[in-house]
């Protein structure tokens, strides 16, 4: 069943007609699905969605499972015929690196931070307006569920935050976020934040301190700010 299950997820990268769907899913597979009750709608969400190799996001998945009355069998058949992404030339992006919340940093429970990823266009057109970057599943760290993308030319490159908050508890989470075009079809790279929240941890007060900073300094004038010799200490009290 598995390899069947993967043999779809791969052909979706092509042409996939209604028909090789239904031959390639398993009978005993599809009568398990066609019995379940409402109770089970998650799992079918779930299930669709990884057969479509997370292609589309949940609320998508709901919207074929709904319009084909939760059967599983023609919900992927539908999403093959009509949002299949051969019909919708999708851009592509590559992950370049984590700007913040990199290998090493922690931040202290039930604290704001934001979150920084470093993106490429690695296609050879430029983006369409109206991408972003949104949050598809795993630890959400917060009530943001998607941010507007710049468009970007060929090979070029910017950085993408979201405004997060960090957990009560301490741990590791991880959340799953992707770039989504105004249609809703996913693509490129998936994204990670994977957050160790610890007391002491502090790249949520660094950047705060930061960003108070930087805001207190652009409100002094430049007279008053003692910079000659070398020695200006930015955590030093301004003279008045």
């Amino acid at each position: 069943m598995d390899h069947k299950m993967d043999t779809i997820q791969d052909l979706g990268m092509e042409r996939l007609d209604r028909e090789k769907v239904v031959d390639m899913m398993d009978a005993d597979l599809v009568q398990m699905f066609r019995c379940m009750g409402t109770t089970d709608k998650d799992v079918m969400i779930s299930e669709l969605q990884r057969l479509l190799g997370s292609q589309l996001d949940p609320a998508g998945c709901t919207f074929f499972l709904d319009m084909t009355n939760w059967n599983l069998q023609d919900a992927l058949g539908a999403y093959y015929d009509f949002e299949s992404p051969v019909n919708e030339h999708l851009p592509s992006m590559s992950f370049v690196e984590d700007v913040t919340i990199g290998e090493g940093e922690s931040v202290p429970p039930d604290t704001k931070f934001t979150k920084t990823w470093r993106v490429q266009n690695a296609g050879g057109e430029s983006w369409p307006p109206g991408n972003c970057l949104k949050y598809i599943g795993g630890d959400q760290f917060g009530h943001v569920n998607a941010v507007m993308v710049d468009c970007l030319e060929p090979c070029g490159i910017c950085d993408v935050s979201v405004a997060m908050h960090s957990p009560r508890a301490p741990g590791i989470y991880q959340g799953r976020w992707r770039m989504c075009t105004p249609s809703g079809l996913l693509f490129g790279d998936m994204i990670w934040v994977i957050l160790n929240v610890e007391v002491g941890g502090l790249l949520g007060v660094t950047q705060q301190l930061s960003s108070s900073l930087a805001l207190d300094c652009n409100a002094q004038p430049r007279s008053h700010r003692n910079v000659q010799g070398g020695d200006f200490n930015p955590f030093a009290l301004v003279a008045e």
